[in-house]
């Protein structure tokens, strides 16, 4: 998280949604989405963090949701990121 002296390196923009990730207000998505952004913010593309940003936009009831399987993935955000997403955490709620 903010503490890690590895995260003090990042661009302004991934310092933001690195933040903003692990403070959204519901715990499970705080860690869902907080642990990806830890492993992975700093090498997602220009375009990747354009697809994480937009996730981080999306209300945690539905995130959630979309992570335990309990609804699809809307058309509109299923794109490589929220795969990886889904990938890394679906096994947590299996």
């Amino acid at each position: 998280m903010a503490g890690n002296p590895s995260n003090q390196n990042l661009d302004p923009r991934r310092r933001k949604a690195l933040f903003r990730s692990w403070h959204r207000g519901m715990r499970e998505v705080d860690l869902i989405l907080g642990g990806f952004a830890d492993a992975e913010i700093a090498s997602l593309t220009d375009a990747e963090l354009d697809q994480y940003e937009e996730l981080l936009g999306v209300p945690d009831g539905d995130l959630l949701r979309w992570v335990t399987g309990e609804r699809p993935v809307p058309e509109t955000y299923r794109n490589p990121v929220m795969m990886r997403i889904l990938a890394s955490r679906r096994s947590i709620f299996v």
